[in-house]
């Protein structure tokens, strides 16, 4: 007779994007056995993308670090990685870095932290636990290569960081989409699973989708209407919308008339962008502007809403302004079916400041900080370049900066020169192969989940709650574990003392409870009554706020933000530039989330990915033919790419997806290693940015081609 090892039913979030999707996973042992949706969350309704296998995947992946490890020296002057005890890093880590700041400064130590620490909480709730021991002005993330100028216009117009107005896609008539391809990304800054069935629904109902886009992507695919625009001319397009709506006598503030303050500088800022100039400047033509125009102002429920492709531009701040200005002026803002904000069980907004600009700047570029943190495209200049102030010393966590950052070739020569490194992270990769310790924390399915971020981005108010599927091994950290490991250590040494701060659930229970949806409310939510609801807790349909939920301080909506009207000039300026030189955008695919999926072959398998996409009129002019590798060359770099020809992409612009550039020595990642491809980042420019914000600007680079010879 065989003993049998019983099946386990577990229900998760999938944490790999910002759909926040309900899992049921079955185990066996440490066996996962199966992993589909949960029909009984109230957000996702059973909805998953393939990307859910992964976080299997991740958990088993040979690859995944187990234990910390050391960088030496090889007799033949290489460098590999050998394991050590965590006693052992932990001490040396708290070592480097005290010395750095002894011998250096604070500011000597820079610290970089990547996109996955959001969609981990315990990432999020003690990063304090270490670094309020180095207080540094070099400070960066992934923010200033994504999503810092909603950040920052969020800020501006509404009091706080994180007060993104949600389109309400379940519930309006007309939706203009710039930039945006949900049906890659599963929504971005907006937490919308299931996003296909939804614009389905939503023209089933009569509504329209208008997506304006300079390649004809997925989402473009469903929409009614698809307007190619030139890359980084979108500004130009918003402005000219906003300008029809003035001089035709179509803004409605509605309910908003008494919060609005700035009209008429606005309107004078926007009065040279007629329909005709922006034809002239974006490729659309002048009638298809102003029917646009006037069909937002028609619509009884309307949402304009730009993400990446407008964000990382050269003018992405004045783009996601001048976005919000659309959806105030015409009256959709706070209105069901237009943009509304959440009110999440967990509200950040009572928890974090609001945000604050400028108050210290980069030393070489003088570029602006937002909320204590620098554009990432000064980290390789700061790395290299002697002075008072020199980054000497560098913590990374969840990032892999080498391939997500502007012109990443030279970050990853800068690493080399670095006296310490250290990198806090599942993986041996490309930045991590510099560091010389490697701090590597619990798989996802090894700890327990509530996410804290994407419920501020959601489509629904919904809660949830889930503990971890397996055991941590005997031995292993969590990542909030480590932080608080190495803040004891580092405050030892610098003779201060460490308190340690609740783990992670503790601090949620004690948030929840005291949340808008908490002990004094009849949702009575706290962490138990979560795990009696382990798919989640219905919280009802997002719902006007105003004025109440402003954070300025005179509950006012100022359109005129002097930051944003001054760059209108600039814009004007570059319109008048050469725009011949063809021009690179990126792209994503429902099966990558940057550089992080690489390495799992059921995610990868099928085509390869990493190519060049260009109009069959611009390969025929230089002599591509489909499948022929193509030299891409940019101000700041060259790489080499098969070509696809297709006319999904506009003519003049070219693109590459993100997050390649898998193949180089030192990195433990055979499956990323097989379908290596270049990284675009090697192409891109870490003087090519927003000059607002500091947003690198990876879309709309200007490029040159030509056809490698055999």
């Amino acid at each position: 007779m065989t003993d049998t090892i019983s099946v386990q039913q577990h229900h998760r979030v999938c944490h790999l994007c910002e759909a926040m999707c309900g899992l049921v996973i079955e185990t066996r042992g440490a066996e996962v056995v199966s992993m589909k949706g949960d029909k009984a969350d109230p957000l996702s309704r059973g909805h998953v993308c393939p990307k859910s296998v992964a976080i299997a995947d991740i958990h088993n992946d040979p690859d995944r670090l187990r234990q910390p490890l050391r960088r030496v020296r090889t007799q033949a002057g290489e460098y590999t990685h050998e394991p050590v005890s965590w006693e052992t890093a932990l001490d040396a880590v708290a070592d480097g870095l005290v010395d750095t700041i002894h011998r250096h400064g604070v500011n000597a130590v820079a610290v970089y932290m990547g996109n996955p620490t959001v969609h981990n909480y315990g990432m999020l709730t003690h990063q304090s636990a270490l670094f309020r021991y180095i207080r540094t002005n070099n400070r960066y993330s992934a923010t200033s290569v994504d999503q810092l100028p909603h950040h920052l216009v969020a800020m501006w117009l509404f009091g706080h960081k994180l007060l993104f107005p949600i389109p309400d896609i379940d519930r309006t008539d007309y939706f203009l989409m710039l930039g945006a391809n949900p049906l890659a990304s599963n929504g971005s800054i907006w937490t919308v699973p299931d996003v296909r069935k939804r614009i389905k629904a939503l023209r089933a109902r009569g509504g329209k989708l208008v997506v304006i886009d300079p390649r004809r992507t997925e989402t473009a695919a469903l929409a009614d209407e698809h307007h190619f625009i030139r890359p980084g001319t979108d500004a130009v397009l918003l402005l000219s919308l906003i300008h029809v709506l003035f001089s035709d006598d179509l803004v409605r503030l509605d309910h908003l008339e008494p919060l609005v303050l700035g009209l008429d500088e606005v309107a004078s800022k926007v009065a040279a962008f007629t329909p005709a100039y922006a034809a002239s400047v974006t490729g659309i033509d002048e009638a298809s502007i102003t029917h646009i125009a006037h069909a937002l102002a028609a619509a009884d429920k309307g949402i304009c809403y730009g993400r990446m492709g407008i964000s990382t531009q050269r003018f992405g701040t004045l783009c996601q302004w001048a976005v919000q200005v659309l959806n105030i002026l015409t009256g959709n803002l706070d209105r069901p079916g237009g943009s509304l904000f959440t009110l999440p069980a967990v509200d950040q907004l009572g928890m974090t400041g609001p945000g604050g600009f400028g108050r210290h700047h980069s030393r070489l570029r003088n570029l602006p900080e937002f909320d204590r943190e620098l554009p990432v495209a000064a980290l390789a200049e700061e790395i290299t370049t002697p002075g008072e102030g020199q980054v000497r010393a560098l913590f990374t966590g969840a990032g892999n900066p080498v391939l997500s950052t502007p012109a990443g070739h030279l970050l990853d020569e800068a690493l080399e020169q670095l006296d310490f490194m250290v990198s806090l992270d599942p993986y041996l990769n490309e930045s991590t192969r510099h560091a010389d310790y490697i701090l590597p924390p619990t798989s996802p399915l090894e700890h327990d989940h509530y996410d804290l971020a994407f419920h501020h981005n959601a489509i629904r108010n919904t809660s949830r709650y889930n503990p971890a599927v397996f055991e941590a091994p005997e031995g292993a950290l969590h990542d909030w574990e480590i932080f608080e490991a190495l803040g004891a250590r580092v405050a030892e040494r610098l003779d201060q003392s460490h308190k340690p701060s609740p783990a992670p659930h503790e601090l949620m229970d004690m948030a929840l409870k005291v949340g808008p949806y908490g002990a004094e409310t009849e949702h009575d939510l706290s962490l138990d009554k979560l795990r009696a609801n382990p798919s989640g807790v219905d919280l009802g349909p997002l719902k006007p706020q105003l004025p109440g939920r402003l954070r300025t301080a005179d509950g006012k909506i100022n359109l005129a933000v002097t930051e944003v009207l001054t760059d209108i000039a600039r814009l004007r300026e570059e319109c008048q530039a050469d725009t011949s030189e063809m021009r690179l955008i990126g792209r994503r695919h429902v099966r990558d989330n940057n550089s992080w999926m690489h390495n799992f072959h059921r995610l990868m398998k099928g085509r390869a990915r990493c190519t060049l996409m260009i109009h069959p009129d611009d390969a025929q002019e230089k002599g591509i033919r489909d499948g022929d590798d193509v030299e891409i060359i940019s101000r700041s770099g060259r790489l080499i790419a098969p070509a696809v020809l297709t006319d999904e992409i506009m003519p003049g612009v070219v693109s590459l997806p993100h997050g390649y550039g898998h193949g180089v020595r030192g990195i433990r990642a055979a499956t990323a290693t097989d379908y290596a491809g270049v990284s675009c980042n090697d192409i891109t420019d870490a003087e090519w940015l927003d000059e607002v914000s500091g947003n690198a600007a990876v879309n709309g680079v200007p490029v040159s081609l030509s056809k490698v010879s055999a």
